[in-house]
C-alpha cells in the first residue's frame, strides 16, 4: 500500500544559527527595556512619581477620616515608594510593546495553526489582566475601604503606612489580575487535551467552592472583597468553557482536522 505523501513542512528552511538567535533575543530585550524606559521618563515628568502615588492612594484617602493622611515610617519611603510605582506603571503601560517583542521572537518558530493558538491567548490574557486590575481599583477598593472604615472605632485615627499600602495594592492587583485569567486556563487545558469539556462542565460545583476558598485566602477578611473576587471567577469559568468550544474548533492542526473529518 502506498502511503499518503506527507505535507511539506512549512517551517523548512527557516532555521537560524544559535548565535543569531541570541543576537535577536538581545535586540528584542533591548527594545523592550527601551520602551519601558521611555514610558518611565515620560511619567517622571508628567504626571510625576508623587502624582502617580496620589492617584493610587485616592481610593483609600477618600474613605479616611477628615484630616487623616498616609504616613511614612521609613526615612527613604517618600522617595522609594513613588519610584516603585513609577516603574510599575511604566512596565504596565509598555506591556503591549514588551509582549510584541516576545511574539516577534517566538512566532517564526511556530506553525500556522500554532500561531492561531498562541497570539489570541497572549492578547486576551493581557486584556483580561488589565480588566482585573481596573476592576479592583475602580470598584473593589472603594467598597473594601468603606466597609473597613465603617468598623473602625471613633477613638482610632487611621494613618496607614505608604509601604504597607503599596504592598496591599500590589497583592490585590496581582490577585484580581490572575483571577481574571481563569478563561485562559480553561481554554488551554481543553485545547491541549489535558481535561475534556465534559469534565470541565462537571467540575462547575467544585470550582465554585474553590473560588470562594481562594477569595477568602487572598483578599482582606471582609465579605465585599471576597464576593467581588469569587463571583467574577465563577462567571469567567463559564466563559472559559464557552470560549474553549470555539477555540478548539478554529485552532486545529491540519492533521487533526483530517482525522476528525475521516472519522
Amino acid at each position: 500500500m502506498s502511503e499518503k505523501p506527507s505535507q511539506e513542512d512549512e517551517l523548512a528552511g527557516t532555521e537560524q544559527p544559535f548565535v543569531q538567535h541570541l543576537m535577536e533575543l538581545r535586540d528584542r530585550l533591548v527594545k523592550a527595556i527601551v520602551a519601558v524606559g521611555v514610558v518611565a521618563a515620560v511619567l517622571f515628568f508628567f504626571p510625576g512619581p508623587g502624582a502617580l502615588y496620589d492617584m493610587l492612594a485616592a481610593p483609600l484617602v477618600a474613605h479616611l477620616p477628615k484630616g487623616a493622611t498616609l504616613i511614612a515610617t521609613s526615612v527613604i519611603s517618600p522617595f522609594m515608594v513613588p519610584l516603585k510605582i513609577l516603574l510599575m506603571s511604566a512596565f504596565l503601560l509598555a506591556l503591549p510593546v514588551v509582549l510584541w517583542q516576545v511574539w516577534g521572537f517566538v512566532a517564526p518558530g511556530l506553525y500556522a495553526h500554532e500561531k492561531r493558538l498562541v497570539l489570541p491567548l497572549v492578547m486576551s490574557s493581557t486584556v483580561l489582566f488589565f480588566v482585573g486590575v481596573a476592576f479592583c481599583y475602580f470598584f473593589v477598593f472603594g467598597q473594601v475601604f468603606s466597609f473597613i472604615q465603617s468598623f473602625a472605632p471613633k477613638s482610632i485615627t487611621a494613618a496607614p503606612d505608604i509601604e504597607a499600602y503599596l504592598s496591599f495594592v500590589m497583592t490585590m492587583f496581582i490577585s484580581f489580575g490572575l483571577a481574571f485569567e481563569v478563561p485562559i486556563v480553561v481554554v488551554v487545558l481543553a485545547r491541549l487535551g489535558l481535561v475534556s469539556l465534559d469534565k470541565l462542565k462537571a467540575f462547575r460545583g467544585y470550582f465554585i467552592v474553590l473560588a470562594f476558598i481562594i477569595a477568602a485566602v487572598v483578599t482582606p477578611p471582609d465579605v465585599v472583597s471576597q464576593l467581588a473576587l469569587a463571583i467574577p471567577m465563577v462567571l469567567l469559568y463559564e466563559t472559559g468553557i464557552w470560549a474553549a468550544q470555539l477555540f478548539i474548533r478554529h485552532t486545529q492542526a491540519p492533521e487533526e482536522a483530517e482525522e476528525k473529518a475521516s472519522s
